[in-house]
C-alpha cells in the first residue's frame, strides 16, 4: 500500500478474498469459493497475529525448514503454505484462548462473533465438519457425508458443534483475524494516498460443495452449474461449476442473501468489481452431466436486484465496477451506465467497425480502463500470441485452420496496434519494423508503457495497470475452461513485487500515467 501511495495510485485491485475450503487447499481458485461472506484465512499474515513477536517458539514454528520450500519455486504450492500457516495459527489461537476475559482483543473478538451472529456459526461449524471428514478420508463434497450432517439444522450437526465448541472457535477466530488484518490494510492503504481505497472482487458464484451451499441449501438450484455459452475465447463454451441461486426464493426472502453477500465485500473497500455482472440480469446455467453448449439463460428480477446494488454502494461509500465482457444482453450496458456503474474496458476488446482499436477519445467515461485482465493474456503474451500457443497446445482449436485464422488476425492485430499508437504520436510509423521485423514479433517494455500511456488518455475515470504487464510477463494467470492443465492461480511474478514497485520503469510509467490523467480528456470524435 506504501508503495502504491508513492506512485500515486488510487486503488490497489486484488483478486476475490472469499473464503475456500480449509481442509482441501488444492481448491485454490479465487472465483469458486466456499463462502462469498467470509475470507480465506491463508491470507493471514502470522507475523501480525497478535503475540507472535512476543513468542519465540511459535517464530522458531514458523521460520522451520519447510518455510523455504513453500515460498520457492515458480508456482505458488497452496498446500505446503497451508501445511505451514495452519500450526502457527493454531499455536497462536491457543495463546489467544489464555487471554484475560476483559482483555481488549478478547472483547474484539466477542464483539465479531455476535456480529456474525448465525452466518459465522454456520461457516465455523462447515469448517469443522469439512476438516473431521476429510481426515477419515471421506469425498470432498458434504453431499457425501452422512445424510443427517448434511442438514445445517440437524440435531447432529448441533451435537457435533457442542462437541468441537473449541475447533469451532477457531475457525471464527480465523475470520477476525482476517477482517482484522484486512482493516488494517484498508487503513495504511488510506494514509499511504489510495484515495479509493481497496478494490475488492465478487465472484458471481458460490461451488456447490462449499459452506454456503451447505448452510442455505433452498437458495441453491440443485443440478446445474453457471457458466458461458460458446465464443471466441471458448468455442466449447464454458462450464464455472457454480451454483446458481434460486431467483424465485432470492426475491421470497426479500433479496437478504444477496445484500448479505454486497455488504460483506463491500467491508474496507471504496470499489467493489462485480464479476459477470450480466448475472444480476440473466445466468447461463448448464445442466449436470451435459457440455456447456446444452446450457440455457434463466433471468433474474434486474430491476430489483440493479436497485438494491446502487442501495448497498450508497450506503457503503463503494463504487461498483461491472465486469461486463462476453456475451452481453442488449441494453444492459446502457442500463448499467444509467445507474452510474463503470463498466470494464480492456484494449484489445475495444474495437470499431472494422476491427481497428477504439482511440482514447472514445472509450466511455463511466469505466475502468484496462490493457488485459487475469484471464486474457498479458499484454506480452497477446503479442507474442502465448495464449494461441497455450490453445493449440491443449487442443482447444477444432482444427489446423481455426489456428491458422487466429495467428493470421494476431499478426494483423499487431499492425493495428502500432497503427493506434502512431495516431496518438506514441509510437513514429518509421519504427513499426522494429517490431515486426521479418514478421517475428518483438516485444519490448517502450511498446507496453506506451499501450499504457494510450489508455492513461482516455475518458474513463479509471485507468488499471496489471502488475503482470508492468512485470513483462509473458503468461497469464488463468486460463479459462482449463484446471490441471495449465497453473491457474500459481504462477509467481518473475520479480519481487517490492522490486517491481520500487523500481525505475514502475517509477516512470507511474509518472507518465499520472500526467496523462490530470490531462484534460480527449474529446470524441462527436464532439
Amino acid at each position: 500500500a506504501a508503495a502504491a501511495g508513492r506512485l500515486r495510485a488510487a486503488t490497489i485491485g486484488i483478486n476475490p478474498l472469499h473464503a475456500l475450503f480449509a481442509a482441501e487447499p488444492r481448491h485454490f481458485s479465487p472465483y469458486s469459493p466456499s463462502s462469498r461472506t467470509w475470507l480465506n484465512w491463508l491470507y493471514i499474515d502470522i507475523t501480525a497475529v497478535p503475540g507472535f513477536a512476543e513468542d519465540s517458539a511459535i517464530q522458531a514454528l514458523a521460520t522451520a525448514a519447510p518455510t523455504a520450500a513453500a515460498c520457492a519455486g515458480e508456482f505458488v504450492d497452496y498446500p505446503a503454505v497451508a501445511a505451514l500457516k495452519r500450526p502457527v495459527l493454531e499455536a497462536l489461537f491457543r495463546r489467544f484462548q489464555v487471554r484475560e476475559s476483559d482483555d481488549p482483543l478478547r472483547l474484539a473478538f466477542q464483539e465479531f462473533q455476535l456480529a456474525g451472529g448465525a452466518a459465522l456459526a454456520d461457516f465455523a461449524v462447515f469448517e469443522a465438519l469439512h476438516e473431521h471428514f476429510t481426515t477419515q478420508g471421506m469425498p470432498f463434497s458434504w453431499h457425501a457425508w452422512p445424510e443427517a450432517m448434511r442438514d445445517a439444522r440437524s440435531a447432529d450437526v448441533a451435537e457435533f458443534a457442542r462437541g468441537h465448541a473449541d475447533r469451532v472457535d477457531f475457525f471464527e477466530w480465523l475470520q477476525w483475524e482476517a477482517d482484522r488484518q484486512l482493516a488494517a490494510a484498508a487503513a495504511r492503504g488510506r494514509e499511504s494516498g489510495l484515495s479509493l481505497g481497496l478494490y475488492r472482487d465478487l465472484a458471481v458464484g458460490v461451488d456447490p460443495h462449499g459452506a454456503d451451499a451447505w448452510a442455505d441449501q433452498e437458495l441453491i438450484v440443485p443440478g446445474v452449474t453457471i457458466g458461458a455459452p460458446p465464443d471466441p475465447l471458448s468455442r466449447a463454451g464454458q462450464n464455472w461449476g457454480l451454483a446458481p441461486l434460486n431467483p424465485v426464493m432470492l426475491r421470497r426472502r426479500g433479496f437478504a442473501p444477496l445484500v448479505a453477500a454486497l455488504r460483506a465485500n463491500m467491508r474496507h473497500a471504496g470499489i467493489l468489481r462485480i464479476d459477470h455482472v450480466m448475472g444480476l440480469q440473466r445466468l447461463y446455467c448448464i445442466p449436470a452431466g451435459m457440455p456447456a453448449t446444452a446450457g440455457a439463460y434463466v433471468s433474474y428480477p434486474f430491476g430489483d436486484v440493479l436497485r438494491l446494488v446502487a442501495l448497498e454502494s450508497q450506503r457503503n461509500k463503494c463504487a461498483i465496477i461491472g465486469e461486463d465482457l462476453g456475451t452481453v444482453p442488449e441494453g444492459f450496458r446502457e442500463t448499467m451506465h444509467a445507474a452510474n456503474a463503470l463498466s470494464y474496458r480492456v484494449f484489445v476488446f475495444e474495437r470499431r467497425g472494422d476491427v481497428s482499436f477504439v482511440p482514447p477519445g472514445d472509450y466511455p467515461e463511466l469505466a475502468a480502463a484496462s490493457a488485459a485482465t487475469h484471464d486474457l493474456a498479458t499484454l506480452k503474451g497477446f503479442w507474442l500470441g502465448r495464449d494461441i500457443e497455450w490453445r493449440q497446445a491443449l487442443g482447444a482449436y477444432p482444427d489446423e485452420a481455426a489456428a491458422a485464422t487466429e495467428i493470421a488476425e494476431r499478426r494483423r492485430d499487431r499492425h493495428l496496434i502500432l497503427e493506434a499508437l502512431a495516431a496518438e504520436g506514441l509510437l513514429p510509423v518509421e519504427r513499426f519494423g522494429e517490431f515486426l521485423a521479418d514478421d517475428v514479433p518483438a516485444y519490448t517494455a517502450e511498446l507496453g508503457e506506451a499501450i499504457h500511456v494510450f489508455l492513461a488518455r482516455s475518458r474513463s475515470r479509471l485507468m488499471l495497470v496489471q502488475l503482470e504487464d508492468a512485470a513483462g510477463e509473458i503468461e497469464q494467470a488463468n486460463l479459462p475452461g482449463t484446471s490441471d492443465s495449465h497453473p491457474n492461480w500459481r504462477r509467481r511474478l518473475s520479480i519481487q513485487l517490492e522490486e517491481l514497485l520500487d523500481g525505475s520503469d514502475m517509477a516512470r510509467l507511474s509518472a507518465r500515467i499520472g500526467a496523462e490523467r490530470r490531462r484534460e480528456p480527449p474529446k470524441t470524435n462527436s464532439e
